[in-house]
């Protein structure tokens, strides 16, 4: 081990909600190639030689419950309301540190750091009087302020972590902060007077913060899961109501005009429910009625979105992607083609999936059976998906 470098205990927040990414998940609990965007984040501190510890801080309904994958985790604390808040937390739960040790600090959602910027910022230490640091990338792009001001981008810069810094500075600093709304630690250091060393970044580093950015990390992040590709197919029917009722005719989680609705437990969306079978059948998670029984008063009249977003979270928990919906809706009236995009739109939506991965199509009997004498609307579908291979 190179005995140039000092050795440091990590922070990282891992408590914030993500709400820029529009997912139903926070960010750093996304899943590229089946493991947690968290997990790569640890992977670069777990086989870091210098990282004595790891301090994790978690949204507070999970932190009694998460069983840590990584050996170096020293800590798991519940997280504050605020980025700042959950870090004043993490300091406090290190033990026997002293006021020069180093502590960094690094957000859950950058698992790009490379080993030599790591490196490069913890040799920043060994310069005369350095007490605090940041990896930083100078600003290329032309910046406009809101005012009509065009900042010289040559005297900017974007910050990132690692930031590293004494024990006894970052925690003065937390303690004396005169708000909790800070969202990069070199800013309470600062406010204390102290100067922080900019070092700049060689490689890639940048935060996972909106929604594209989970797709380029599906191409930047190692694969390192071996997976197979597997098919599940979903059939359900729905009778039409006698035209009494007010209830709207949903198909897809989009209302269509029609004279008459289905009659069904919940809304009765012979769509969603068949795609939701067909995903449950391709992770072998039984149908849609193991989930949602229609003997619980729970699910009545309740909109069919809640049963598909299930279906595609157990997806995710198997460490799976979805692929594919292919969907038939089997019927002589409505016409469907005419809502066929709004339709597609819902899906994608529900599912986080791009619209280009849903097929939706209709077709009739030739007024034979049930359908064709317009009693109500039948439903196929084969949803395609990839998960880890099994063993």
């Amino acid at each position: 081990m190179d005995q140039e470098l000092p050795t440091y205990h990590v922070i990282i927040p891992a408590a914030g909600s993500g709400t820029r990414t529009g997912l139903n998940a926070p960010k750093q609990f996304q899943t590229i190639h089946g493991r947690a965007i968290l997990d790569y984040t640890l992977d670069v501190f777990e086989n870091d030689p210098y990282c004595e510890g790891i301090v994790l801080a978690l949204p507070k309904d999970m932190a009694s419950t998460f069983v840590p994958k990584h050996s170096k985790i020293t800590n798991i604390v519940a997280g504050g309301a605020t980025r700042q808040s959950s870090i004043t937390n993490a300091l406090a739960a290190l033990n026997n540190i002293k006021d020069t040790d180093l502590i960094l600090i690094h957000d859950a959602a950058r698992p790009y750091l490379h080993r030599d910027d790591l490196a490069k910022t913890l040799r920043a230490f060994k310069q005369d009087g350095v007490r605090a640091a940041t990896l930083c990338k100078h600003v290329n792009d032309t910046l406009l302020h809101t005012s009509g001001d065009r900042p010289d981008r040559s005297e900017l810069y974007a910050l990132q972590t690692p930031q590293i810094f004494e024990y006894g500075l970052i925690t003065k600093a937390h303690q004396q902060a005169t708000t909790n709304k800070h969202t990069d630690d070199s800013a309470l250091v600062t406010a204390l007077g102290e100067s922080v060393k900019l070092v700049i970044a060689d490689h890639y580093n940048d935060k996972i913060t909106f929604a594209q950015d989970i797709t380029m990390a599906e191409k930047i992040l190692p694969e390192t899961v071996t997976y197979e590709t597997r098919t599940g197919q979903g059939f359900d029917v729905h009778a039409f109501d006698d035209g009494t009722s007010e209830k709207p005719l949903i198909l897809c989680g989009v209302t269509v005009p029609h004279d008459r609705a289905l009659t069904g437990h919940s809304d009765a969306d012979v769509g969603l429910h068949t795609i939701t079978d067909a995903l449950l059948g391709a992770i072998a998670q039984g149908d849609i009625g193991r989930h949602f029984p229609p003997s619980d008063a729970t699910f009545k009249d309740m909109d069919s979105a809640v049963f598909l977003e299930k279906a595609s979270d157990l997806v995710k928990e198997a460490g799976g992607k979805i692929i594919n919906i292919d969907l038939t809706l089997i019927c002589e009236a409505p016409k469907i083609p005419p809502h066929a995009p709004a339709m597609i739109a819902r899906v994608a939506d529900i599912l986080q999936i791009d619209q280009r991965r849903v097929s939706i199509k209709a077709t009739t009997t030739e007024k034979l059976g049930f359908t064709g004498r317009k009693e109500g609307i039948a439903a196929q579908a084969v949803a395609t998906v990839k998960v880890p291979e099994y063993e």
